[in-house]
């Protein structure tokens, strides 16, 4: 038996670990949590400095037994969850789960699972630290005494099976909130002129020679920015009228160049990731959902089996706030990048980021790779696909962050056009990458073309000058991404609560994703935040909330207690909800009238409200037990049997699709939402996909874009 056992939260994670020690060490996983409050109960004593009562969780029995026998047999534990609260409180629940003698049992943390970082861990072993258990029990009875007091008030004012819990309210209020902005927006109508120029090709030349020969190039666009020495209104022109106007006026006019101006600028890389950061991009580059980036993140930094080299930790621990990057890691970067692609490359010197957040404190580094020659395509074969994608954004994002800036060539044309009636001034821009420096490792998008060298009053030819009509939108919707930065910026929420934020939510039915994976309040979500805005403002305030954040982290400094930290929340809280269960009517809240008739008895039929939405119910009610649900049309025929409705639907997990109202008498069904026309190469439904892109529901036909030849 081995003299040392040590003790970890994932079987991927021992695996890992295990490769880095010799024989006189034991690695064995907890599973997870051993220890956590009840369901049945709140088993928090609120008089008596709110102490827990915590158990065995059911399923964690049979390993604490079997853990217990193997301490019995070990000189030394040596506990070693992940480094944040979390981690310190499973480290804390098993030495009493496993009834720990203090002094035979020691805990280590490390940010990476490296054979180094594991070694030099082993060297530093400390005691667990009391002020993260005491912020982490903190935050554990706060959403329990808030979960379990106030999710019954929602059960008798709504209906049975609806919760509340303390961060994900104030989520869910952005959303409505975001939701009630786009439902009171108004369009405004504005116009655009789409004006494209070309290098005149001089005379001297053969034209029919040159006309194959880098034309594209030749072409380029510009914006319409003054009319007679004016200003154009910042929004775009104001109506069709006006827009016809210029355009008959211009298209007779002659074109000059009257200014060019051509910068140097440089770019800079973005710092590395940390959680907030990494999941916004994941979900904007690789169209990963937050659990699904954690969930793949988790996997690289517990351990990849990597052949010949086995079980190894990919990158550093993926729950930070911090933009560190270790000595270490920037002088392995700058040999990589010197040696893969010059020192023209490298940024001279290491590149530091320092985090704008002020609670960036749980843990000491970015997610990065734990080695910089570890390159994406060198381990590819050991990869999923998704752990690849994940991986390679990761890598490329902290490397980069030690290249060379970019150096770009920005071009500013101004273009004078003499129309029958007015003058007009187009302004061009361009760009030109002059070094792509760190570009090189992490591209980024631009929406920048290439302007031709042009010479002052030289002349153009007007290739296309046409007008089209917009409507300005709506805020966008979050995505969780987007969200999740929110949070972040307002303070609430920390690297460990992102993802289950973002489960909570959706899974409660408060919030569904539309086809362009953007969050929405269900019609529960709404009522529910309605209630908790206007009777209980302190639990969805973002200040409040973000303050109480702010207090959990003193709590783990050290400078409060986190028993009057509970005090002074809970009994005004508490004082409140007792109040409020007397004031709310259930009706006021759930019940609305219709003009649909019931069927079977011919009474009115009311709308109300249940799990899964809206829907209409009798009246009459016990006597008449008749219900139906509330079709959610889009004033379309369905395209296939011509007879139904095409009604927007969802699936059990909450995705929406689109599909006729005579289901299952026609199985119609898309999950783009069809725009009305047939497919001009097999007359099936047309539909239109989130980026708005016009495509066939069946065959691979799809609208293809005008392009100048």
């Amino acid at each position: 038996m081995a003299d040392n056992l040590v003790i970890v939260e994932s079987p991927t994670k021992a695996k890992t670990i295990s490769k880095f020690l010799g024989s006189k060490y034991k690695v064995e996983s907890s599973f997870g949590h051993v220890r956590d409050l009840p369901k049945s109960k709140l088993s928090v004593d609120t008089k008596n400095n709110f102490q827990p009562t915590y158990i065995t969780i059911p399923k964690a029995k049979k390993r604490v037994t079997e853990l217990k026998k193997l301490v019995k047999k070990a000189k030394t534990i040596i506990l070693a969850p992940d480094e944040d609260r979390e981690g310190e409180a499973i480290a804390w629940h098993l030495t009493k789960a496993l009834e720990l003698d203090p002094a035979k049992t020691k805990r280590i943390v490390f940010h990476e699972i490296t054979k180094k970082a594991i070694e030099e861990a082993l060297k530093n072993p400390r005691s667990l630290n009391s002020n993260l258990i005491d912020a982490q029990q903190a935050r554990r009875i706060l959403d329990r005494l808030v979960g379990y007091e106030l999710s019954p008030l929602l059960w008798k004012k709504i209906y049975r099976g609806l919760s509340a819990g303390r961060v994900q309210s104030v989520a869910l209020r952005l959303i409505v909130e975001k939701e009630k902005e786009r439902q009171n927006f108004k369009p405004q109508e504005y116009w655009t002129l789409e004006t494209i120029f070309r290098k005149s090709i001089p005379t001297s030349q053969d034209q029919s020679s040159n006309r194959n020969v880098g034309e594209k190039s030749q072409i380029f666009s510009a914006l319409l920015i003054k009319i007679n020495e004016k200003n154009t209104p910042e929004l775009g022109l104001p109506n069709r009228k006006s827009t016809e106007e210029i355009v008959g006026d211009l298209k007779n006019g002659t074109y000059q160049v009257t200014g060019i101006k051509i910068q140097e600028v440089k770019r800079n890389p973005q710092a590395p990731f940390t959680t907030s950061s990494l999941v916004t991009e994941a979900a904007s580059r690789l169209n990963f959902s937050t659990a699904q980036t954690m969930r793949i993140a988790q996997e690289l930094y517990e351990g990849i089996d990597l052949g010949k080299k086995g079980q190894e930790g990919l990158i550093t621990y993926m729950r930070t706030d911090s933009l560190n990057l270790s000595e270490e890691f920037l002088n392995k970067a700058q040999k990589f990048i010197t040696s893969t692609y010059g020192k023209e490359y490298w940024a001279g010197s290491p590149r530091r980021f320092k985090t704008k957040s002020k609670a960036a404190q749980e843990a000491h580094e970015a997610v990065r790779p734990t080695e910089a020659i570890n390159s994406p395509e060198s381990i590819k074969k050991f990869l999923d696909a998704r752990q690849f994608k994940l991986y390679d954004l990761i890598w490329r994002r902290a490397v980069a962050s030690q290249m060379k800036e970019a150096q770009i060539l920005q071009t500013t044309v101004e273009i004078k056009g003499q129309g029958q009636k007015k003058d007009y001034l187009f302004k061009a821009t361009g760009s030109q990458v002059k070094f792509d420096g760190f570009l090189k490792l992490y591209p980024q998008r631009t929406s920048s073309e290439t302007i031709p060298e042009l010479e002052k009053n030289e002349t153009l030819n007007l290739v296309k000058l046409s007008s089209q009509q917009h409507f300005t939108q709506p805020p966008a919707r979050f995505s969780e991404g987007t969200l999740v930065k929110t949070l972040e910026k307002f303070g609430i929420g920390r690297p460990s609560t992102y993802v289950p934020i973002m489960i909570t939510i959706q899974s409660r039915n408060y919030v569904r994703k539309d086809q362009n994976r953007r969050l929405y309040p269900t019609d529960v979500g709404v009522l529910v935040n309605d209630l908790l805005v206007k009777h209980f403002p302190e639990i969805v305030d973002i200040g409040f909330t973000a303050q109480l954040e702010d207090k959990l982290d003193k709590i783990a400094h050290g400078e409060l207690s986190w028993t009057k930290t509970l005090d002074e929340f809970y009994w005004p809280f508490h004082e409140n909800l007792e109040n409020k269960e007397k004031e709310i009517s259930k009706r006021e809240l759930i019940t609305e009238s219709s003009d649909e008739i019931c069927e079977k008895c011919n009474k009115p039929m009311v709308i109300k409200l249940g799990r899964f939405g809206k829907f209409l119910a009798c009246s009459g009610y016990p006597d008449c037990k008749n219900t139906k649900g509330i079709l959610n049309t889009i004033d379309l025929k369905c395209p296939k049997c011509i007879e139904g409705e095409v009604i927007e639907r969802t699936t059990k997990k909450g995705r929406t699709f689109y599909g006729c109202s005579r289901y299952p008498d026609c199985d119609f069904a898309t999950w783009q939402k069809p725009n009305g026309q047939k497919c001009p190469a097999c007359q099936e439904a047309l539909v239109e996909t989130p980026s708005g892109i016009v495509k066939c529901s069946k065959c691979s036909w799809k609208e293809q874009k005008d392009n100048l030849k």
